[in-house]
């Protein structure tokens, strides 16, 4: 049996409740540039903030999320360079637009944590589990610090650290892999909890000893798509992981 050590948590939609702000800050960027991008006399349909988010976006760091968008309504346009200010004519330019509502957005609203979160740490704190937390999003450490959840946890990665370590994005596992090493467990030892299929991807990818689909969503169709994409088991929160990792302690 996989003796797991520590966990590796996703930050939004995992512990925060910020999934919607992000959906809803990339769908007013695509949206506002659908004009734009029209050609030959059609129209681009509004971006569906349930759906597309969860199969193209959710997880993914911006640019990454843009691109994978992009390309999946057949917009071509050209990369750009990460210091492009908000617009519609690049990758770049379209992330930036998105990194800007959101932050105007964070302005007049506050990010929850999730009630089942700071109960499932405590307690696996208190059983001697590390405990990690990562984010594409670099707003992440300010959040969890508001959120008073900094503190719970061992270590953490998020989209400053990709930026300067030069770590890919999900669904390549190398945020988590970053955060397992600052753990010092290796993989193996090692849980991944997500909500997105980008990161259930990242954690089977990595070779880690368990990964746990987390499905907040009413959709009946996200347990299914978690566990299509690596997802070893779904729970629908976190009350019951302490539970589940009792199983596999070493």
């Amino acid at each position: 049996m996989t003796s797991i050590r520590a966990v590796v948590f996703d930050t939004d939609g995992v512990l925060l409740d910020s999934t919607v702000l992000h959906a809803t800050a990339w769908k007013a960027a695509f949206d506002g540039c659908l004009d734009a991008w029209a050609s030959d006399g059609t129209t681009q349909r509004p971006f569906d903030a349930d759906r597309e988010y969860r199969e193209l976006l959710d997880g993914k760091a911006r640019y990454d999320g843009a691109r994978a968008f992009l390309s999946a309504r057949g917009i071509d346009l050209p990369p750009g360079e990460r210091a492009d200010t908000s617009g519609c004519r690049t990758v770049w330019a379209v992330a930036a637009r998105k990194e800007q509502i959101f932050t105007e957005n964070l302005s007049s609203r506050a990010v929850d944590a999730f009630a089942d979160v700071r109960p499932a740490l405590n307690e696996l704190k208190a059983r001697g589990a590390r405990c990690a937390a990562v984010s594409a999003s670099r707003h992440a450490r300010a959040l969890l610090e508001s959120a008073a959840l900094a503190d719970l946890f061992d270590a953490l990665v998020d989209g400053k650290d990709a930026a300067r370590l030069g770590l890919a994005g999900k669904p390549d596992p190398a945020l988590f892999l970053e955060a397992a090493g600052r753990l010092g467990t290796a993989p193996a030892d090692t849980a991944v909890v997500e909500d997105a299929i980008a990161g259930v991807e990242a954690g089977s990818r990595g070779g880690f000893g368990l990964v746990v689909g987390i499905d907040r969503s009413p959709d009946a169709h996200t347990a299914d798509s978690l566990r299509a994409g690596g997802a070893d088991l779904v729970l629908s929160d976190l009350g019951a992981l302490p539970a589940v990792l009792r199983g596999h302690a070493p």
